[in-house]
């Protein structure tokens, strides 16, 4: 009698439930369909950002793809996207795993390593090129010569210093992934683990990882496609200098579009940016498999 009267509860709620999903699907088309349709439709113009829009057909497109700065620009993006990839995963990893322990210190570690996240990338950018300024940044102030270099002013330092300030910023987030990811982890395989006689290193390499396959791949993800979007850092800490060597595609964009005042190539630009974007995710999914919900025994 009672599962017979609560089956008509049942099937109400499951006649809610895709009620409640409007919500979030309108706000969805409205902040990110509509948007980059409209983006994709101003790529076929021109428009100098105030006066009216033309219809230009595939002059920007044409602008864009035959001038001799995007190879550069697109290596430099890519260059970025690595460099942070393999530099904040392997430390992300490490951290997240660390700060899954029950320790106190180490809940209270977390929470101070999550503050460069909460900062803004401007701010950051302001801070350490005050701080890397050869004349009057930290090591002129110590004293000491080997912090004193031009940093910013030669192509191989400022490149290394723009993966590091990335890192130093977004390694907070990721490490929180990992630590939740490492927190669902069986105890009972660590358990199994040392009655055989498995150190910790070996738990890391064998059971740990394994079992992160899919937080890898999500927290991947999010690094690959975030990359692209690289530009207020680069800018007030750069501006792409020295020449180009730091001149991603979005800082591109956003020269052509609001300085050279030609927002059918910027819009151009930014479509390029987004297939990017997409075909990364997709290929990253892909080599996750198809069934990323699956048991985490994996590392057993």
């Amino acid at each position: 009698m009672t599962s017979l009267a609560t089956r008509p509860r049942r099937r109400g709620q499951r006649g809610i439930l895709p009620w409640l999903t409007v919500p979030a699907l309108v706000l969805f088309v409205g902040f990110a369909v509509v948007p980059l349709v409209g983006v994709f439709a101003l790529s076929f113009t021109s428009w100098d950002g105030i006066g009216a829009i033309h219809p230009s057909g595939l002059s920007s497109w044409r602008s864009v793809l035959t001038n001799p700065d995007l190879p550069h620009a697109v290596l430099v993006t890519f260059g970025v996207m690595i460099a942070s990839w393999a530099f904040q995963t392997p430390m992300s990893i490490l951290l997240g795993t660390f700060m899954a322990g029950r320790q106190r210190y180490r809940a209270l570690l977390g929470v101070v390593y999550f503050i460069p996240l909460l900062l803004s990338s401007a701010a950051i950018a302001v801070a350490y090129k005050a701080l890397l300024n050869p004349n009057f940044g930290l090591g002129a102030g110590l004293g000491i010569e080997s912090l004193s270099k031009d940093w910013l002013g030669r192509p191989g330092l400022a490149f290394g210093v723009v993966i590091f300030i990335v890192s130093w910023q977004f390694v907070p987030f990721h490490s929180l992934i990992y630590q939740g990811g490492v927190q669902q982890i069986p105890k009972s395989l660590y358990e199994a683990a040392q009655l055989d006689g498995a150190g910790r290193i070996r738990q890391f390499f064998s059971i740990t990882l394994p079992q992160l396959k899919y937080t890898i791949i999500t927290s991947s993800t999010l690094m690959v496609v975030g990359s692209l979007t690289f530009f207020d850092l680069i800018y007030v800490l750069t501006e792409g200098g020295p020449g180009d060597a730091t001149r991603v595609l979005a800082l591109d964009m956003y020269k052509r579009g609001f300085q050279a005042n030609l927002m059918g190539q910027a819009s151009a630009i930014a479509v390029i940016l987004v297939l990017v974007g997409l075909a990364f995710a997709l290929l990253l999914r892909r080599l996750g498999g198809k069934d990323a919900a699956a048991s985490q025994l994996e590392g057993a």
